[in-house]
């Protein structure tokens, strides 16, 4: 197959769990077929498209300028937005230069298949109608737990009102794609709830079982590990949340406790945690999490907000070190409490879920290699990418949908 891919972002440095799951079904098709790859490309980060190579046969960079969150131009950006009807996260990748460099790609390459990778450059597209759109989340959801969660009536108007918007948005372009490929059973019956979508399927979440394979003889240096990108709201959310309502529980019984939070671009709040409290560390971007996965007792995942799928949960499962995970943290994961992972939904559930880990070794043994088994038998990204592949080869087949914009 000759296939153009469209995402917001190159994948390096990889540094997002969409951008890990990308690139590993991305990688492993290019060695079977022709993929071209078009993105945005920000002069912060040579490093993307220099690398493109290694998972696509031509690259297509177009020059875009996203606003940082928390600098001025953001605050710019969300002051235009608050009376457009598109939500914020589509309107910031939405550019002239973007809708013309797809239009004449497609124009002069006849391609077997077109993604669109997450929904974010779909407003870029002219029309879906032959496009395979590739749902790592359901975005309306996120959106929708932001305003459930949000700590004050204006957040909490202002999240329902992008709610209210991305619905509108994602329902049409569900609507409108050739197929939907979702990254669960869960999101896939969720969009055809809610957006009344037919032609959606899904793939598994993968993980590469060797990469996070544990050496031996790995001794623990802190208590509890967050792993995720810090300048993704639910994760900023989860982390404060767990900080302030579950890790004084956990204290009680096990004082000492320390929290290592690990991944990029923390906000000034989360890097203040670690200032307020010397058994908390604050990590930014580090060149290779799996260290850190390994020296940690317990694996969190205190998410409240979400949508899709978490990658982290398979990598520490690979890693061997056991989890503990709100439900919508391991929202469309195979896997089961308390056979390989833990699951709580309360703060004081949550708290004794971790300190009987925390306190018991054999328990800890147990849950690890269950999950290990787990991921090592089901979950390998070749499963995920040849079934990707065989959902792109069915759309081939099926005439379009009607033009919906």
């Amino acid at each position: 197959m000759k296939i153009l891919w469209v995402k917001c972002d190159f994948l390096h440095p990889t540094t997002r769990g969409g951008q890990i799951r990308t690139l590993e079904i991305v990688k492993r098709l290019h060695a079977r077929h022709e993929v071209h790859y078009l993105a945005y490309a920000t002069p912060d980060n040579p490093e993307g498209p220099k690398r493109a190579s290694e998972y696509c046969t031509r690259a297509y960079p177009v020059r875009l300028d996203v606003p940082q969150r928390r600098s001025l131009a953001f605050v710019a950006q969300l002051a235009g937005n608050l009376f457009s009807s598109m939500p914020l996260s589509l309107s910031r990748y939405r550019s002239t230069a973007m809708r013309k460099q797809i239009a004449a790609v497609l124009q002069e390459s006849q391609f077997d298949s077109v993604v669109c990778d997450f929904l974010a450059p779909a407003p870029n597209f002219e029309c879906l109608e032959n496009s395979v759109l590739f749902q790592h989340n359901v975005e309306t959801m996120i959106w929708r737990r932001h305003a459930e969660n949000a700590p004050d009536p204006l957040r909490k108007l202002y999240f329902k009102v992008q709610a209210q918007r991305m619905f509108r948005w994602e329902c049409r372009m569900c609507g409108e794609a050739a197929e939907v490929i979702a990254v669960s059973p869960q999101d896939a019956d969720l969009m055809r709830d809610m957006f009344g979508v037919t032609r959606v399927a899904a793939i598994a979440t993968g993980v590469d079982i060797d990469f996070f394979r544990r050496p031996p003889d790995v001794q623990p240096k802190v208590d509890l590990v967050f792993l995720g990108s810090m300048d993704w709201l639910p994760n900023i959310d989860g982390v404060e949340y767990f900080v302030r309502e579950i890790l004084p529980l956990i204290r009680k019984r096990v004082p000492a406790c320390t929290l290592a939070i690990v991944g990029r671009t923390p906000s000034a709040a989360i890097r203040a945690l670690a200032q307020r409290d010397p058994g908390i560390q604050v990590t930014g971007t580090v060149a290779d999490v799996r260290p850190w996965l390994w020296s940690a007792k317990v694996s969190i995942v205190p998410l409240r907000i979400g949508g899709g799928t978490r990658l982290k949960i398979y990598e520490s499962m690979a890693a061997g070190t056991p989890t503990v995970s709100t439900s919508i943290g391991a929202e469309g994961l195979d896997v089961s409490h308390p056979a390989n992972i833990r699951l709580a939904d309360t703060a004081a559930g949550f708290a004794d879920q971790c300190i009987e880990l925390l306190e018991n070794a054999q328990e800890r043994e147990r849950l690890a290699a269950e999950a290990l088994a787990l991921v090592t038998a089901h979950f390998s990204w070749d499963v995920v990418t040849t079934e990707f592949e065989r959902l792109l080869l069915a759309s081939r087949n099926r005439s379009p949908l009607p033009q919906l914009r």
